[in-house]
């Protein structure tokens, strides 16, 4: 029998909508126009909207499993699929949360070495990085939730920047609508995945939130306002740059950046980096988080002993990563990967279901 989370340890069903928006919102903000475009050109926005759509009817499926559990992850797999394959799928997401955790933060350091200190090592961000992370989730759920929080309303500054590369824009590069295959869409759906990756972590910090089943509303409210920041954003990109020149473009947020002059600086692109460690820190925060209360639960480990094991992980990790190249193929490992999700959550709602329908008609 598990022991109930006590209410001091909870939080308000309203920061749901930063839990799951700040989960979804990282490093792909910076790349993911190029992506996009290779498959399905001016028509990506659809992608977009697409692959939020679906983002909400698994949100639905798994609240749905969870009010009926009132539980969290390992024990729906347990009551779900018994003991040991149960543990093994669960292992599968303390996995995943930990290669998540690895790239994006790599990739975030990456853009720090290219953009800012091409000599800069790895290893002493990495460090100063991590350690900040322990700080943050060796003090509790509460406190990675205030940093979501955080992650959320501080940078957001940084979206009025995006009006700026209008005046420079022609609409007409988004015509004509539809000149993609369904083929090129599904594609570009396919590549979208990644970047509204990480709302699974809802299964572990649902006992977290007081009265959760209130909290969907919320967790929709937080998938609409990623689907529409993503979207915003794409369509900036895609009337400001031609298609030629978008595909040549790695990092494109960035690019849109360096058009903006001030008189006290004059790369604001400097800014736009700085102010994004606030963005990917609690994204570090959720998952190491995530990852330790599966070991807890699992393993029986103390969950601060299990976040030190973890970033010493991730700090080894991120070390060996030395180019782009390595950086790109664990990159593709983790986004395959994140496919699972897609499949499994559709699949462990119909099992749930029909197991939860056979115990109740017993």
């Amino acid at each position: 029998m598990k022991t109930p989370i006590k209410d001091q340890f909870r939080v308000p069903p309203f920061l749901v909508f930063f839990l799951i928006h700040k989960m979804q919102f990282g490093v792909g903000i910076l790349s993911y126009q190029r992506t996009l475009a290779k498959s399905s050109g001016h028509d990506a926005w659809m992608a977009v909207i697409i692959t939020g759509i679906i983002v909400h009817s698994l949100i639905w499926m798994m609240y749905k499993i969870l009010d009926k559990e009132k539980g969290d992850l390992i024990q729906v797999h347990q009551h779900t699929f018994g003991k040991w394959v149960g543990g093994i799928l669960s292992v599968f997401f303390l996995v995943y949360f930990l290669a998540e955790t690895i790239i994006v933060l790599r990739t975030y350091i990456e853009i720090i070495q290219v953009w800012m200190f091409p000599l800069m090592k790895t290893w002493p961000f990495t460090l100063i990085f991590l350690l900040c992370t322990y700080y943050c989730v060796s003090n509790g759920f509460r406190t990675v939730t205030g940093i979501c929080f955080l992650g959320v309303v501080m940078p957001f500054y940084l979206f009025l920047i995006f009006l700026v590369p209008l005046e420079y824009s022609n609409f007409r590069n988004l015509l004509p609508v539809w000149d993609t295959s369904m083929k090129g869409i599904a594609l570009s759906v396919l590549d979208m995945t990644f970047g509204f990756s990480g709302f699974p972590l809802l299964l572990l910090y649902y006992p977290f939130i007081q009265k959760p089943e209130t909290s969907q509303k919320w967790a929709h409210y937080g998938n609409l306002f990623s689907m529409v920041i993503y979207l915003f954003v794409l369509l900036v990109t895609l009337v400001y740059f031609k298609q030629e020149h978008l595909l040549k473009t790695i990092w494109p947020t960035l690019t849109l950046w360096k058009i903006i002059e001030l008189p006290f600086v004059e790369r604001f692109e400097f800014i736009g980096i700085t102010s994004w460690s606030i963005v990917i820190l609690p994204i570090i925060c959720l998952e190491v988080w995530g990852a330790s209360r599966i070991a807890k639960q699992l393993f029986k480990m103390k969950q601060k002993k299990a976040v030190v094991i973890f970033l010493l992980v991730c700090l080894i990790s991120c070390s060996l990563l030395r180019d782009r190249e390595s950086i790109q193929l664990v990159a593709r490992v983790v986004s395959f990967a994140g496919y699972f999700f897609y499949i499994y959550i559709p699949f462990l709602f119909i099992v749930h279901y029909i197991r939860f329908r056979v115990r109740k008609s017993t």
